[in-house]
């Protein structure tokens, strides 16, 4: 029997790991990636000395499996920390998550949100989210307090959309629900509880997050960079990359994002290709900086839900990786999309300025190290097209022996584990 000729499109996480998983199997297959490196939103940098990522790239385990194989890919290079995540709101640092966490604002807040959550408790919180969109579950759930002082004003700043544009398709275990004692404890005084899947996280001791793809690309074969393919016939079964070769295939597993697919495939049902411009997403812009000043407040990251922040987010670098002494490093995310454009002009200019409003620096700190990593492709937005529009087009893909894997290829929220999950999963079926 021949063997199967197998391509894979992207050497990003859940690439790699199909490509791992087929070897290990035994079976060959060849990596093309567009990029000089592989990696891709979990490359690193070196910028003066500075080592920092493409966004903010955590490892946290839900599977032994995955745990286990990245252990033995890092072998030493990994460290676990327990989770110093903030939210700041109204000029103060409550600790994550805020449903569970506001005894530190004024007391008008803290009894809104209280009253709110145990009111959301007295109706029954849902039991089923299907049927219901995303701002309905919040309110269900939480309370109009906390519906209006963080889940909301955080969720469309991230989103882009308004959360009563969204399903709850998209979040699972994501989102931390206490319970009501919990909550009254957290409106009492602070809680050092730990919620959520994210509760600890691992990440590399040296090099950043990139050492997880890296280690992955040194016991795989057949890794090509450099290498954008151009077009997709489907018909032949060949890819076309921009040097102008041409590679047949038997299985084609794509981490391409969907979107990008109608461009490289022609001949594409006019009934499926009107479900690829339903697809819709938000980008991350992030702005990297290292700064001549120590910072001793351990804090991993915080979230920024109100408007005058233009930031979503903020990483700390330092706090769990910094080859320099008294100097920070830090990640801040911005989202835009079609529905919230960004002016990129003067983006820059207003994250320094927003990061010197919340004090984390002042303006007589110097800048030693700056990178910017404009990301098109951020997160898909689980909006009530997307469902059925992602079925249709992964059905119609499969169909032509092309497996859509990873975050962007098979359009879903997914962490690192579930990439590296979802490639696994791809090698399964080949």
């Amino acid at each position: 029997m021949p063997k199967k000729r197998i391509i894979i499109l992207g050497a990003g996480l859940s690439g790699l790991s199909a490509a791992w998983h087929l070897q290990k199997k035994g079976i060959d297959c060849q990596v093309f990636e567009k990029e000089s490196e592989v990696g891709g939103l979990c490359r690193s940098s070196n910028i003066n000395g500075f080592i920092f990522d493409q966004c903010g790239h955590l490892l946290h385990f839900k599977h032994s499996y995955v745990f286990n194989l990245i252990r033995q890919l890092l072998a030493n290079n990994l460290s676990e920390y327990q989770r110093s995540a903030w939210v700041y709101y109204l000029n103060r640092y409550n600790r994550y998550p805020f449903q569970a966490n506001f005894h530190s604002l004024s007391s008008s807040v803290a009894q809104e949100c209280l009253m709110g959550f145990i009111e959301a408790a007295r109706n029954g919180h849902p039991k089923k989210k299907e049927d219901l969109n995303f701002l309905e579950w919040i309110n269900r759930t939480f309370g109009a307090g906390i519906a209006r002082h963080f889940m909301v004003p955080y969720n469309a700043k991230f989103w882009t959309v308004p959360p009563r544009k969204l399903t709850c398709d998209w979040f699972g275990d994501f989102i931390p629900v206490p319970s009501l004692p919990q909550v009254i404890e957290g409106a009492i005084e602070e809680s050092h509880r730990q919620y959520g899947y994210n509760a600890k996280f691992w990440y590399p001791k040296n090099m950043g997050i990139g050492s997880v793809p890296e280690a992955f690309k040194k016991q795989i074969k057949n890794v090509h960079t450099g290498c954008a393919v151009s077009q997709i016939d489907i018909e032949k079964k060949e890819i076309r990359l921009i040097s102008g070769e041409k590679e047949k295939y038997d299985y084609l597993v794509s981490t391409i994002p969907l979107p990008e697919m109608p461009r490289l495939i022609k001949g594409i049902p006019k009934n499926t290709l009107s479900l690829f411009k339903k697809l819709r997403w938000n980008s991350i812009f992030n702005l990297n900086l290292g700064i001549d000043s120590a910072d001793d407040s351990g804090r991993h990251w915080v979230y920024f839900p109100e408007k005058e922040f233009c930031f979503f987010r903020i990483g700390f670098f330092h706090n769990f990786y910094q080859p320099y002494q008294k100097k920070s490093s830090f990640y801040a995310e911005v989202s835009y999309s079609k529905e919230k454009p960004l002016n990129k002009n003067k983006i820059v200019c207003r994250i320094k300025d927003d990061l010197k409003k919340a004090g984390l620096f002042s303006s007589d700190v110097k800048i030693i190290s700056q990178e910017i990593n404009d990301i098109e492709y951020g997160y898909p937005i689980y909006d009530a097209n997307y469902k059925q529009a992602r079925e249709v087009i992964l059905k119609y893909l499969t169909l032509k022996n092309i497996i859509p894997c990873g975050r962007y290829g098979s359009w879903r929220y997914f962490s690192m584990e579930d990439a590296i999950l979802d490639g696994k999963q791809a090698a399964d079926i080949l």
